[in-house]
């Protein structure tokens, strides 16, 4: 991963996204020399959503099942039998 000033980015910051849309590798931005920002692609961020959305999703279902909200599948069945017709 680059690491580049705030000001380098102020005034180079056609070079610095070109060379990451080439590379893919995140820039982290540092502001008195203290990280304060990361540039990412799109893509690649819009991955890490949807990755985190995929994992949210998993927290909540083992949360459910330690707090034992969980239905057989014959109760399952049963509640989405107007969906299942």
């Amino acid at each position: 991963m680059r690491t580049e000033l705030v000001t380098t980015l102020k005034r180079q910051a056609t070079r610095i996204l070109a060379d990451l849309h080439e590379s893919k590798d995140p820039v982290l931005i540092t502001e008195h020399g203290a990280p304060s920002a990361y540039l990412v692609d799109v893509t690649a961020f819009e991955m890490m959503q949807d990755r985190m959305t995929i994992l949210e999703g998993i927290a909540r279902g083992e949360r459910a099942i330690l707090e034992g909200r969980t239905l057989t599948h014959a109760e399952a069945r049963g509640r989405m039998k107007k969906w299942l017709a």
